[in-house]
């Protein structure tokens, strides 16, 4: 049996990193969502890595083109519904829409495939993932500088007022990339279904 290459070894890696992001995020361990975040960075960094490395060895493989947007499907998708066991930061809705549309957009491309054809991702997609990884960076900035960094560096005497001013703003901020998240996945999705329409319309 052929041995896994290095690329594709990096794709699993990812999923493994979800894992262990989901961990610090929700166990309440001394700077664990200091250290989920930079977990985050590691899986994203190992996204661009392996895709660097597969173009560069010459190791592009159909089991590498489809973990790898697989891998990060998983990552977002562990990270939003993180934040919602986290006393629902992000709504619960929101996360159900981020997640229906991946799997409406993986069965429409698993359809494609059968028929000999690819969907790639178009622009709409692409903004949609962009501001996905900006809102989870984010919230796992807010929540470590909220809960874990700022008590650790500011005086107890400065911390109350300063506190509640920043648990607002970062609300604020939260409220608005979650929804304007939710958005953007909604008409990426409803785009991707109009431009395979062919795809199923004619088994319908």
């Amino acid at each position: 049996m052929a041995e896994m290459n290095i690329p594709n070894k990096i794709t699993v890696g990812r999923i493994g990193l979800t894992f262990v992001m989901v961990g610090f995020l929700t166990s309440g361990l001394p700077f664990g969502k200091t250290l989920a975040l930079v977990t985050f960075g590691l899986a994203g960094l190992s996204d661009w890595l392996d895709g660097m490395l597969a173009r560069r060895l010459g190791k592009i493989t159909i089991f590498g083109q489809l973990m790898d947007p697989l891998a990060d499907k998983i990552l977002v998708s562990a990270a939003f519904v993180s934040f919602v066991a986290i006393d629902q930061i992000v709504p619960a809705w929101i996360v159900i829409t981020i997640i229906s549309r991946e799997f409406v957009v993986t069965g429409l491309r698993l359809l494609a495939s059968q028929q000999g054809k690819v969907l790639p991702a178009g622009p709409w997609g692409k903004h949609k993932m962009i501001w996905q990884t900006i809102t989870i960076v984010v919230i796992m900035l807010g929540l470590a500088l909220r809960d874990e960094i700022l008590p650790l560096l500011m005086p107890f005497e400065s911390q109350v007022q300063f506190m509640e001013d920043f648990g607002l703003y970062f609300a604020v901020t939260v409220t608005f990339l979650s929804h304007a998240v939710a958005a953007l996945t909604t008409v990426s999705g409803v785009v991707y279904l109009w431009d395979g329409r062919d795809l199923y319309m004619e088994h319908t």
